[in-house]
């Protein structure tokens, strides 16, 4: 079989699950890839057998990240059968997917089993791409994933071939993990197709991106757009009611495999809308807010978010950035979910104040589905959320 990639952009779903079924992304024979893994523009990563407490994050550079656990570890403990993992301890786990990218442009793959033999032809080199899950954020457990021999987070070179492994820091509160939980996704990007300023205005006005709090596009004329388009923060909501979240010095541990579960009022200070629109962050309190403008992504294109750079470091918003082809597109955009951090002292927010920028990619191909209700997403159409750990209703 020949599979000739041409088109810079990001793998959808239907090129992803050919690369998993010749082996360019590998899982451990005890935990084959699983259907439900698979989004639009991304693949949802397991957590493996392992965890190791380690004394602190590193990036291995010039050595394997086993190299640098062996030096660094404290102890080791099993995780399939579910274990806790303790605030602000740091844990490297290695993951149950590993990679097997190209070197080069053109490249073979036969597997075991199966009777033909991919030849996988680009024009670009494929690289990698991680993230944080949405409701690893929302959790505010830090996340980020090392690779060996790199120099950067996240990033996966091309031609890696090799184990995965995720630095993992719960920081509000204990949660117990086991093996086979998705804490972070992974998205295959062949070239670089990120759209320009310009490119982003004319896709606004071909199929509106942003909309305000009723619904209706966000005229042309009213975006803000510099090396991405950004958004800001809703401290007022509809004049009542809550608008945000502070999380609560609660030491109950948080079961990921729990949905729907636990009182949010239990871990969570809910924030009313005042008559000032503004609050003061306390240091170190992690806060969810929500977006001012509702988004859509349309299918042709995935989204990132990441932090607006105010150059004061003093500010982290949100961990999750990936927004898949379809998000927001239930009912004329959604809030995207904010993840805040003062550090070190108090910091004044205000409403309306940017916040974060989307920045946009086209997809090689339209994804065969996109995010939503038929593929039982979580947060389509969202407002103000928590993760689906917490029950609405009380």
């Amino acid at each position: 079989m020949k599979l000739t990639i041409r088109k810079k952009g990001i793998l959808p779903v239907q090129k992803l699950k050919e690369l998993v079924r010749y082996g360019v992304i590998q899982s451990d024979k005890d935990y084959p890839i699983e259907d439900n893994q698979f989004q639009p523009n991304s693949i949802d990563l397991r957590l493996g057998k392992v965890a190791y407490r380690v004394r602190c994050g590193f990036l291995p550079e010039n050595d394997t990240v086993e190299s640098k656990i062996d030096k660094l570890c404290q102890h080791q403990f099993s995780l399939e059968d579910g274990s806790v993992l303790e605030p602000n301890c740091t844990y490297i786990i290695p993951l149950l997917e590993n990679l097997n990218l190209p070197t080069n442009i053109q490249e073979s793959y036969s597997v075991e089993g199966l009777d033909d033999v991919l030849v996988l032809e680009t024009e670009s080199r494929i690289s990698a791409r991680t993230n944080p899950k949405s409701t690893t954020g929302r959790l505010d457990i830090f996340t980020r994933l090392v690779t060996d021999y790199s120099h950067r987070f996240e990033e996966i070179a091309p031609g890696y071939k090799g184990p995965l492994y995720l630095e993992v820091v719960p920081k509000s509160f204990p949660v117990r993990v086991q093996t086979g939980q998705r804490l972070n996704q992974i998205r295959l990007r062949h070239g670089n197709s990120r759209l320009s300023d310009n490119e982003i205005l004319r896709a606004h006005v071909l199929s509106p991106l942003l909309f305000d709090e009723h619904n209706n596009p966000i005229s042309e004329n009213d975006l803000k757009v510099d090396n991405g388009l950004f958004m800001s923060v809703d401290l007022k909501g509809n004049g009542e009611g809550i608008i945000g979240y502070r999380a609560r010095k609660n030491r109950a541990v948080i079961d990921l495999n729990k949905i729907n579960h636990y009182s949010r009022f239990d871990f969570w200070e809910p924030i009313y809308a005042g008559k000032e629109e503004y609050m003061i962050l306390e240091p170190e309190a992690f806060y969810i807010f929500a977006s001012k403008e509702r988004c859509r992504i349309p299918d042709y294109l995935a989204g990132e978010m990441v932090p607006y750079d105010t150059g004061s470091g003093e500010l982290r918003t949100h961990y999750a950035g990936f927004f898949d082809s379809g998000f927001g597109d239930a009912k004329g955009g959604a809030r995207a979910v904010l993840e805040v951090r003062s550090h070190d002292v108090p910091f004044l927010i205000e409403d309306g104040q940017t916040f974060f920028s989307m920045l946009f990619e086209a997809n090689t191909s339209i994804p065969e589905f996109t995010y939503g209700f038929d593929i039982n997403s979580n947060y389509q159409g969202q407002d103000l959320k928590l993760s689906k750990h917490f029950k609405t209703d009380n």
